[in-house]
């Protein structure tokens, strides 16, 4: 059986947050017994920390691509590893919006969801800023009643 994980949190991480993140996710995916499909948006910070984790695992990548001009919406900086992330994707989910809005990406961290038997969510447990954040993707998975494991170091703010 192939365990199908969707990835999701915050972007803007300090290098700190990220590597221990890191760390954690490899440490978590090094103790699964069985095959692993990601599902990630690829955004910068936790979509990719988690998709590079199981891509380097041996596991699959799926991206959910919020809306047509998703990409362009994130930093310039960041489209080189997104390009990269895309292109070794084993499958591609493209929504139908055009814009990328609050309400494209929870479509999307929902689309996930629906496709996945958990949900890694790297989240510092507060509220989400806006709507389409990390914590509306995690209530999202416990009114499906996924399981949710949530990386976070201790002590670590936003």
């Amino acid at each position: 059986m192939t365990l199908r994980i969707a990835i999701s949190g915050h972007r803007n991480l300090s290098p700190a947050i990220e590597q221990h993140v890191n760390a954690d996710i490899r440490a978590a995916l090094a103790k699964l017994d069985e095959p692993v499909v990601g599902l990630s948006c690829l955004a910068d910070g936790a979509d990719v920390i988690g998709a590079r984790a199981v891509l380097d695992c041996g596991g699959q990548l799926e991206v959910v691509v919020p809306a047509t001009k998703y990409r362009q919406a994130l930093s310039a900086q960041h489209w080189p590893t997104y390009d990269e992330l895309y292109r070794r994707a084993s499958r591609i989910h493209e929504l139908n919006f055009v814009e990328s809005t609050s309400e494209s990406h929870q479509t999307a961290s929902e689309l996930m969801l629906d496709n996945a038997d958990t949900l890694w969510a790297v989240w510092d447990g507060l509220p989400a800023r806006g709507y389409g954040g990390t914590a509306d993707v995690v209530a999202a998975a416990r009114k499906r009643g996924l399981p949710i494991r949530v990386f976070w170091p201790e002590g670590a703010t936003r």
